[in-house]
């Protein structure tokens, strides 16, 4: 299970900064929807073998009693509810304010581990201007610098502190584990209905299994001999406080399901149309490389006319998942739920192929006959073998010499003809060059 950081502090402290430098792109996910409002952020981070999420709040007053600045703050209290560590950002700068006293306040009274990130410390790491922030309690403050990367790297050592590196080995799964399966989607899309028909209709034997203090919900089911694990991200309990708004839809707990997962499925509503928040998870399902398959929910209730302009916006807004199945069903009359399993069985399937040495080279070697990969300077990009690097998603590494400057749409069409040969459906393809060293590199012409 990945650990969660949140990121808080008053306005203006560089906060968001900070989330862009550790999750090394602004094209993080962001939660727009009802009950989060634009300033709440996340992202998916990696520190060595150690990978995370990261959650960016807007300016914190914990304080105030209504307004737009009340929201936030229950946003940024939420976050804190959901972290396993917290990151408290001040501004080393602007001084200590009456606002960090706040801040500090409600922070210890959290039971979190906090960090105190002391953020535009350039050349400032020895500086007298530190030893006020220890007023707030909250422990010695580790000087940053958002804005130039400096000192970023032993907060995060210390945030992960205690939390296990991931293995990165390669091994075939056991066939015999049961394939974990995360029902993704936004409120109200009919995730509940869809599980309560699967449990019903196929009367299993199942038990809810209380995971992380995120209250993942485990569910063991076996249906035609084939063991799953159900992973529910839907009305989920959670300990202590819950806050109503926010806590319909938690993005945390999708995130962390759509990790844990072997096969996530796409839950949409056919009569809202493909969302905003339906493309951000689908997103994040893309990054975190899971098996996919799309179901598109109360088809029944739809003519022919918004039947049409859903597949349009499946088209052109889901684009990037077009190796993913799109089923039509209705969870509540219980139909098409049959081609849902095939579907689902398939993409695992494609997802932990075995990819054998001999015939991955064989393949590269077929495509770059039809068509070579083009020249980049003085030599021409030579693939010589490939293997398989990895399962769920498929990872092909590829062997030559010259292969830096490959082309994302040479590397697409080697994934057309690895998934036409194989026959992958529902699955991302990954594929990696790797270029021996050239004896010729340092020598002139």
């Amino acid at each position: 299970m990945k650990p969660v950081i949140a990121i808080v502090g008053r306005a203006n402290v560089g906060k968001s900064t900070l989330f862009n430098r550790i999750t090394k792109s602004r094209d993080a996910i962001v939660a727009d929807f009802a009950g989060l409002t634009r300033d709440r952020h996340y992202g998916n981070a990696r520190l060595g073998g150690r990978e995370f999420i990261v959650v960016d709040t807007g300016g914190f007053e914990p304080d105030k009693p209504s307004g737009v600045v009340a929201a936030m703050a229950k946003q940024t209290k939420q976050a804190v509810a959901e972290a396993d560590v917290v990151i408290f950002v001040v501004d080393v700068r602007g001084g200590l304010s009456a606002q960090d006293h706040d801040i500090a306040r409600f922070l210890r009274t959290q039971h979190k581990r906090v960090l105190l990130a002391a953020n535009k410390a350039e050349g400032m790491v020895e500086s007298p201007l530190l030893g006020e922030f220890f007023e707030l309690g909250i422990g010695a403050p580790h000087p940053i610098s958002s804005a130039h990367g400096q000192g970023i790297r032993s907060l995060l050592e210390a945030a992960l502190e205690g939390f296990p590196e991931e293995e990165e080995e390669f091994d075939a799964p056991d066939a015999n584990a049961p394939i974990r399966l995360a029902v993704a989607g936004r409120p109200n899309v009919g995730k509940s209905t869809l599980i309560n028909a699967w449990l019903g209709e196929e009367r299993l034997v199942a038990f809810d299994q209380p995971g992380t203090t995120r209250d993942a919900i485990h569910v063991p089911f076996e249906r035609d001999g084939r063991k799953f694990e159900l992973i529910d991200t839907a009305g989920l309990r959670r300990r202590g406080r819950v806050f109503e708004a926010i806590e319909k839809f938690s993005v945390v707990k999708t995130l962390q399901a759509i990790a844990d997962a072997n096969v996530v499925l796409l839950l949409l509503d056919a009569t809202q149309g493909v969302s905003d928040q339906d493309a951000h998870i689908a997103g994040y399902i893309l990054e975190s490389g899971r098996a996919v398959v799309l179901a598109v929910n109360k088809w029944d209730a739809t003519d022919d006319y918004q039947r049409q302009t859903l597949r349009r916006s499946i088209e052109s807004r889901l684009s990037f998942l077009k190796y993913a199945p799109v089923l039509h069903i209705s969870a509540i009359r219980r139909t098409g739920l049959t081609a849902v399993w095939k579907a689902i069985l398939q993409a695992h399937a494609s997802a932990t192929v075995k990819m054998p040495t001999p015939v991955l080279t064989r393949l590269v070697h077929e495509a770059a006959e039809h068509q070579a990969p083009r020249r980049e300077g003085r030599f021409r990009p030579k693939m010589r073998y490939a293997h398989q690097g990895g399962m769920n998603p498929p990872l092909v590494v590829i062997h030559g010499t010259s292969l830096d400057h490959v082309t994302d749409s040479y590397k697409r069409y080697l994934e057309g003809r690895l998934r036409e040969h194989f026959k992958l459906v529902g699955t991302p393809v990954r594929i990696e060059m790797r270029s021996a060293a050239n004896p010729f590199d340092d020598k002139g012409t």
